[in-house]
């Protein structure tokens, strides 16, 4: 494209989807954890465009929200592309260049797809070959390749139903000729809607010609229901690994983790599989991340280990070669360096210090059952199985917590806390109960 010709995008995006069965938009559908909407405006933005244009429906105001600071023009009539279509043209006076009208359901098209879409000459419109062609529109070839025209699945007849050229639905159109063209568009169809498909015969009245610019058919099919959904999913996260494992990270099985479209991940670690990544997380190198760990909003350092089995909750910051082991849930936590808490422990709202050994069956005793408090651990800590921190509290530096205490006070630094119950032991009862169950049962 001439880098002196001006670009507006348009993004089409005003329909309701019925057939996801949601009242959310159908472009504010995620995939890995983004609005589809989004990732599409990314790939627009990577363009440079003059201006981008989302078309959306009257009931949309979180959509015109997601899209923001970029403009929106309102579809007040769900009567088709080329209505929606129209209801853009007054945000593009006084515009001169191309124009990409982009379906905003084809959230994976590729930059580069794109970008053959706008060096093509005149009205360039994007098409695919698929074995799976029903519900698409047929795309019909003139014998010197051009466009004819195009018609919708329902429209066809048995022997246009077996062309597997289909639209992509993507199209770039001159500005000058975009508004008349639009104009002629009628609703003489089956379903009683005006289509951008209709273009193609529209222009070849004037003597010009539509071009095919063919791409690869993950990145021109859209999502129409839960299932597109999920397919659409599964080649986000091929994706997201893809770039992740290209950045010197290991993934042993990589199509059973679970990725976030933020999820940073940095050299030489290790994703052991079944592990899914929430929002916001950043690892640091050389980290192990071990099976069926679940991890969102939380900074991991490197060196760190974490799992098998383990959940890192929002808020939560493990620090230099820390160990968190299996079945250790952290939330709103900040692990200190060379920490360990190897298993079966619960650690919230807590400030953990260096080289902190937190045994098995450790809890920290966060809630009252109104308010949250907190727990500061000093340095060299010695926490035994199964002690219950009931916060608020402290413990200082090099403190040493016997197993099994519940620990409802303050603890100096290098003292040894130690708070039980006596135990109350009734020798030969055991014995004695089952002979009077025994007894009862035979009666």
């Amino acid at each position: 494209m001439n880098t002196k010709t001006q670009l507006a995008i348009v993004i089409l995006a005003a329909g309701k989807g019925t057939r996801m069965k949601s009242d959310m938009p159908k472009v504010m559908h995620p995939l890995a954890g983004k609005p589809m909407i989004n990732w599409l405006l990314e790939t627009c933005e990577s363009l440079n465009p003059d201006k981008i244009i989302t078309v959306i429906g009257p009931d949309m105001a979180e959509l015109a929200k997601a899209v923001a600071p970029h403009e929106t023009a309102t579809q007040e009539v769900r009567n088709g592309t080329g209505g929606a279509v129209k209801a853009a043209l007054s945000e593009l006076e006084g515009f001169d260049g191309k124009v990409l009208i982009l379906m905003g359901d084809e959230p994976l098209v590729k930059k580069e797809a794109l970008e053959e879409l706008l060096n093509a000459d005149n009205i360039a419109v994007q098409g695919f070959v698929t074995d799976t062609p029903h519900g698409l529109g047929r795309m019909i070839v003139n014998e010197d390749g051009s466009l004819k025209e195009i018609i919708e699945d329902k429209d066809c007849d048995a022997e246009q139903r077996k062309i597997n050229l289909c639209n992509a639905g993507n199209y770039c159109i001159p500005s000058s000729s975009l508004a008349g063209w639009i104009g002629q568009i009628n609703d003489d169809n089956a379903q009683g809607e005006f289509y951008l498909t209709d273009l193609p015969a529209i222009a070849a009245k004037e003597g010009v010609k539509t071009q095919v610019v063919q791409t690869r058919w993950h990145g021109a099919w859209g999502v129409n229901d839960r299932i597109q959904l999920a397919e659409h999913e599964a080649k986000a996260q091929e994706i997201l690994r893809a770039n992740i494992m290209q950045d010197g990270v290991t993934m042993i099985d990589p199509s059973c983790v679970t990725l976030h479209h933020d999820t940073k991940i940095g050299k030489g670690s290790t994703i052991e599989p079944n592990v899914i990544f929430g929002a916001d997380v950043q690892i640091g190198e050389n980290v192990t991340i071990r099976g069926f760990s679940h991890i969102e909003g939380a900074t991991i350092e490197n060196g760190a280990s974490i799992g098998p089995f383990a959940r890192l909750r929002p808020e939560t910051k493990i620090s230099e070669n820390v160990r968190i082991g299996n079945f250790v849930e952290v939330k709103k936590s900040t692990i200190g360096k060379g920490s360990k808490i190897n298993h079966l422990a619960y650690v919230g709202d807590t400030k953990m210090g260096t080289e902190v050994n937190f045994s098995c069956g450790a809890i920290t005793v966060n809630y009252d059952g109104f308010n949250k408090h907190k727990t500061s651990i000093g340095n060299n800590v010695m926490v035994g199985s199964n002690v219950s921190l009931v916060a608020p509290i402290e413990i200082g530096d090099g403190a040493f917590l016997a197993a099994g205490s519940t620990i409802t006070r303050s603890i100096n630094p290098d003292a040894l806390a130690v708070e039980r119950i006596d135990p109350d032991i009734k020798e030969g009862w055991a014995a004695k109960y089952r002979k009077i169950k025994a007894a009862a049962k035979k009666s």
